[in-house]
């Protein structure tokens, strides 16, 4: 019944200090099951159960977080089994998250010893937490706990290859290909991304130099593809509209190969210091981080007068990426909530705010493509918020361009024009799912766009080459684009939100 080897195990040091950190990850663990759970409850996560887990501050990672997982997994079970139990309301308080991880721990994982009270209190009960799994078992008339888990629990959608961007501001891509042939046999370019280097799924390189010092990024695939799609040139002024934690940021300066400007926006003052870190580890000086409202920049300001590309990735519900996320374990997952009326009220709001921003890009006087990406899977936040922008963007001079023309997935047809758009799914693509739509100015010739001429980002590369989407504009008609520009501006609508909340704000770069 017990003991199927999924708990935290912690094979270093000798006893003393093995246990001290097992009690250690227990208590880790612990609060990210308390997080993960009260955001569940509340539709507000504050972040992944990885991004928990990989959090600075946790010691032994990979044991926290498989311990996290593990106790997820057989929380409804052990919710049950506790019933019959006091641990929950006994006179010595314990923490409910930390119980659910002790039991677990010693029921379906590693044999708990008395490391802490807590441990000797949960251990008090062992006979009794163990006879009463056993009367479940035999109630439910299984022969072991795994059968009495959900379906969406019990059968996962296997592992994702573990991508990793090179980031060429500081290392070239042959010399990262072979520093990671070092770690595995199997790694190999991506066939799509030319940057990109896949490894088997669970590569672990967390703790690798070449990712420490910024030289690697820990990237997945559809993450890649907004900013590649986007094809900055090199001296060009680009905007990443909502840019925190900073990857496709850096990925943009690394395409425009460190020459131009990046400026990249991000609203909540907590991720703007993880864009800030990440802007400084990439070495991407030609990024400037600003603590602004994208929604609330004007773009007829000096400033943005010559920003010819703008990467909109706004918030979104990050149904996409559940798999990553480990999304399945969560108890809204196991309860079907995830389709719920809350959730759907959830989803049309950030619809609704996605539509204004996408709006709010097209306006900018002298852009000339737009890419608008969500990681989600919903139409409501990808063709419907195309669909709705459209009009507005065509009287503009905007129509739809194909992103990576040979990639077989597209938008949903729910629209004419819905072939130009991009899908990735993460139970067909082994990748997490993406949506890409790219907007370019009428007068590039949208059948030029999806032709253009080889290139790649790293002079070293010799194989894998992308297709340029953005030949240069002919003379001819940069006239009638001009034209364009200024009837575009003059057209303008007001911004639909007030002046700036920030005031004014002083971008910052990294040196």
């Amino acid at each position: 019944m017990a003991g199927n080897g999924g708990g935290a195990k912690v094979e270093k040091g000798g006893g003393g200090m093995r246990q001290q950190l097992l009690h250690k990850v227990r208590r880790q663990a612990a609060k990210a099951v308390r997080t993960v759970l009260h955001g569940d409850e509340q539709r507000k996560a504050s972040g992944s159960i990885r991004s928990l887990v990989y959090a600075p501050s946790v010691v032994a990672k990979k044991a926290t977080l498989a311990l996290t997982c593990h106790t997820l997994k057989y929380l409804p079970v052990l919710k049950e089994i506790l019933c019959s139990t006091d641990l929950l309301s006994g006179k010595k308080k314990i923490p409910e998250e930390l119980v659910y991880v002790l039991v677990c721990d010693l029921l379906f994982g590693q044999e708990v010893v008395g490391s802490g009270d807590a441990e000797k209190v949960v251990l008090s009960r062992k006979s009794a937490l163990r006879s009463a799994l056993a009367r479940l078992l035999v109630k439910k008339n299984v022969a072991s706990a795994d059968e009495l888990l959900p379906s969406e629990v019990s059968n996962p959608v296997p592992a994702m290859p573990r991508y990793v961007r090179v980031n060429t501001l500081k290392i070239s891509f042959v010399e990262a290909l072979r520093s990671l042939q070092e770690v595995s046999h199997e790694v190999e370019q991506d066939n799509l991304i030319p940057d990109l280097l896949v490894l088997p799924a669970g590569t672990d390189l967390h703790k690798h130099p070449l990712v420490l010092q910024g030289s690697l990024l820990l990237q997945g695939k559809a993450s890649c593809m907004p900013a590649q799609a986007l094809a900055p040139v090199p001296g060009w002024e680009v905007l990443d509209a909502c840019a925190a934690p900073g990857n496709k940021t850096v990925q943009l300066a690394a395409l425009m190969k460190g020459q131009g400007r990046v400026i990249a926006c991000e609203v909540n003052e907590n991720r703007v210091k993880r864009l800030r870190e990440t802007v400084c580890l990439a070495g991407a000086s030609n990024v400037e981080v600003w603590h602004q409202d994208f929604l609330r920049i004007d773009p007829t300001l000096p400033e943005f007068a010559k920003v010819k590309g703008i990467l909109l990735d706004p918030s979104c519900s990050g149904s996409g990426t559940s798999v990553q996320r480990l999304d399945h374990l969560l108890p809204s997952a196991a309860e079907g909530r995830s389709e719920d009326e809350l959730e759907k009220q959830r989803v049309e709001q950030l619809a609704r705010f996605q539509q204004t921003a996408l709006l709010h890009a097209l306006s900018f006087p002298a852009v000339e493509r737009v890419v608008y990406s969500t990681c989600s899977i919903h139409q409501r936040e990808n063709e419907d918020v195309v669909r709705f922008v459209l009009p507005q963007a065509n009287a503009q001079g905007f129509q739809l361009a194909s992103p990576f023309p040979s990639w077989p997935h597209r938008g949903l047809p729910v629209f004419d024009g819905a072939h130009h758009l991009l899908r990735t799914d993460p139970s067909r693509d082994n990748m997490d799912g993406f949506f890409v739509a790219l907007f370019v100015q009428n007068a590039m010739g949208v059948d030029e766009l999806c032709t253009g001429v080889i290139h790649t980002s790293d002079k070293n590369h010799t194989e894998c080459p992308i297709v340029e989407m953005f030949p240069s504009v002919p003379k001819a008609q940069s006239s009638i684009l001009r034209r364009r520009k200024l009837k575009r501006k003059r057209k303008k609508e007001q911004l639909v939100l007030q002046s700036s909340a920030y005031g004014a704000t002083t971008p910052t770069t990294c040196s």
